[in-house]
């Protein structure tokens, strides 16, 4: 009996380590990238910290039951859709690059141009949002956009290294139509590892402005959140970005639950032209590392921008939510505040120099 016990101990800190070492699960801070890890500010008690205390779990809340009831709890009936997402396939490599846009490839995935610059957000154009493929698969009709549709880029931008933010098999799939790669802290040794070159990598943390193409500029600003692929969590930075051009500024969220960082952006560097703002996954045991609909308004609020386009909905059921309750409620709410939110279906193109572009209630139909 215990020579049995022994054994299939063995064999399962075997197939751990195997399957935790593929290469999805990306790589390790090493050397000089966990040196300058070390030397951060932001870098304490041997991991990255928010600027607030920031629980896995909101008060009142507990692992045990907010697990039993995401695997095995009741689901609601509008979990996912009970058809497929109304999406267009518009063609990226065609798209002239004279041209001012953002196209939503679905959850926190977009393409936007601008300035004659081509960038491309946490994409993960796979059919699944984890490390394997028979979980968390995307629903139907939201999975249009595959890594061969990727034009050549000037940049890839990653905000964190979550599954459902940076995907292995996209990631890996354009790095040679990749320019340069921005990504916080950290996060390099994950691309590396996909065979990204360190001079492809533009990796930095809150704070530091980097000058791009065109009279572009690019800084990294602070999110509300946490990392992680592999067992441990927070040995890389998340953040937030500010973009800004001779002719706009945008704000690129990233995931992030509320805090004071939005109103210091907004001081900052605003007002902002646009704010891309994660609206999704959510639920109230998770409301400091994920901001619920309303926690979106005050946070657009903060930030003083102009218009605001929510993603991070809509692909994947990451949450026990209706699938479409953050478009309903997101919008009902700004439009109690005047707010002026964008909400395309996934390939629609937004031209960022119309104001008053109009969209369906397609999450309604």
């Amino acid at each position: 009996m215990i020579y049995w016990i022994i054994t299939s101990v063995v064999v399962l800190a075997i197939t751990f380590f195997i399957v935790i070492n593929m290469k999805v699960f990306g790589g390790v801070p090493k050397g000089k990238r966990l040196a300058r890890i070390r030397q951060s500010k932001l870098y304490r008690n041997k991991k990255f910290q928010n600027i607030s205390h920031t629980p896995s779990l909101a008060e009142g809340y507990k692992m045990s039951k907010v697990t039993y009831d995401f695997f095995l709890g009741k689901k609601d009936p509008l979990l996912k859709p009970l058809k497929a997402i109304p999406s267009i396939h518009t063609d990226l490599k065609k798209i002239d690059k004279n041209l001012e846009v953002f196209i939503w490839l679905g959850h926190s995935s977009y393409y936007l141009q601008t300035d004659g610059v081509s960038f491309l957000i946490d994409p993960v154009l796979s059919s699944y949002g984890s490390p394997f493929k028979f979980f968390n698969k995307a629903f139907e009709g939201s999975d249009i956009f595959k890594p061969e549709d990727i034009p050549e880029l000037d940049y890839l931008v990653i905000t964190h290294d979550h599954f459902d933010h940076l995907d292995y098999p996209t990631v890996k799939s354009i790095k040679d139509r990749t320019g340069a790669a921005i990504v916080p802290l950290g996060v390099g040794a994950h691309l590396e590892r996909w065979g990204y070159t360190e001079e492809q990598l533009i990796e930095e943390e809150w704070g530091t402005k980097v000058e791009l193409k065109n009279q572009l500029k690019i800084t990294f600003t602070p999110a509300r959140h946490f990392s992680g692929r592999r067992t441990r969590q927070n040995d890389t930075l998340w953040t937030s970005y500010v973009l800004e051009t001779p002719t706009r500024k945008i704000f690129l969220g990233g995931d992030s639950g509320y805090d004071s960082h939005f109103k210091m952006i907004g001081d900052q560097y605003g007002p902002f032209d646009y704010a891309i703002l994660e609206n999704g996954q959510y639920g109230e045991a998770w409301r400091y590392i994920h901001t619920l609909p309303e926690d979106v308004i005050q946070a657009s609020i903060d930030l003083n921008a102009k218009t605001i386009i929510p993603v991070h909905s809509s692909k994947f059921a990451l949450a026990l939510h209706p699938w479409n309750e953050p478009l309903q409620k997101v919008t009902s709410f700004g439009k109690e505040k005047g707010l002026h939110i964008l909400t395309p279906m996934i390939g629609e193109v937004v031209d960022l120099n119309l104001s008053d572009q109009q969209f369906k209630v397609w999450w309604e139909d």
